[in-house]
């Protein structure tokens, strides 16, 4: 019985993240896809017309202070060197943030990867228009580039951020209108702000967290899927994130993964590899994961 019956009958994503936690065994067989997926798998993020790989490249895990567990780990070149390798291997999906401090990395990484040959993505915190013109500049000049493939507001933890952030919302929009950027959307922390989201016309894209076992997570996997299914009916890029559970479902890695896979309301997922061995062990892992019954 494929995921389709599995959902069909009733079974929930709930019970998946149960037999995370050692109650039974992961059901590989209800979630097995009918042929192998790949990190490279070129999809299309809802109706924005950016096409990126099923794999992005994180980081920032444990991102904060413009420092993150990549930058701390490799070293600005190293970083670098690791986003250019993603590249080499047809892994084509940066995911920055300001937050993180991985613009730099990026810059260093684009003296070596052709500008054209992959699709950036990062984020702010500004709330006003004078801080997002100022970001949008500043980000631009940061990475090296003249524009910017998708930028989300970071980290939304109320359902009223479009009243927080209606400044930078306008901005982002004349961005979009002048090729700027090519693509807008949110990061979401909170259940209220992520379903705020999915009404949200302005909304190109959302970056959400989801894993079979409800870490680091905005609500349990069945709520979270029923509202990111609510924005792919309104045509939006999904990617997941938090998909290993920040690191705590690093011995679950298969099963979280196929569980990623598996879901046809994320398009595409990030994934913040620390080193390169992380990062090849990914692109083995995947096809494998995906098929997995």
């Amino acid at each position: 019985m494929r995921r389709r019956d599995f959902i069909r009958h009733g079974t929930t994503a709930a019970a998946a993240g149960a037999t995370l936690f050692g109650l039974g065994r992961f059901p590989h067989h209800l979630f097995a896809a009918d042929k192998k997926k790949h990190a490279q798998d070129v999809v299309t993020l809802g109706r924005t017309g950016v096409k990126v790989t099923r794999l992005a490249q994180g980081t920032g895990t444990h991102g904060v202070g413009h420092s993150s567990n990549q930058i701390r780990g490799l070293g600005d070149q190293g970083l670098a060197d690791l986003l250019v390798a993603g590249v080499g291997n047809g892994v084509a999906f940066w995911d920055l943030a300001d937050q993180y401090g991985s613009h730099p990395h990026a810059k260093l990484a684009l003296k070596t990867v052709a500008r054209d040959k992959v699709a950036i993505m990062t984020k702010t915190h500004a709330s006003t228009e004078a801080e997002m013109r100022d970001d949008l500049d500043r980000f631009r000049k940061e990475i090296g580039t003249d524009y910017l493939d998708i930028v989300l507001l970071h980290c939304m933890l109320s359902a009223d951020w479009p009243q927080q952030k209606a400044g930078a919302m306008a901005v982002l929009a004349e961005a979009k209108q002048k090729g700027i950027i090519r693509a807008h959307g949110v990061s979401c922390h909170d259940l209220g702000a992520m379903k705020t989201a999915a009404e949200s016309d302005w909304v190109d894209v959302d970056l959400a967290r989801l894993n079979p076992a409800g870490v680091v997570m905005d609500g349990s996997p069945d709520t979270i899927v029923s509202v990111l299914r609510r924005m792919k009916e309104k045509g939006k890029g999904v990617i997941g994130m938090k998909i290993l559970g920040e690191g705590r479902l690093r011995d679950r890695i298969d099963e979280a993964l196929q569980y990623a896979l598996a879901q046809d309301v994320l398009d595409c997922f990030t994934i913040g590899a620390e080193n390169p061995r992380e990062f090849q062990d990914l692109l083995t892992r995947i096809p494998a994961a995906s098929v997995r019954a």
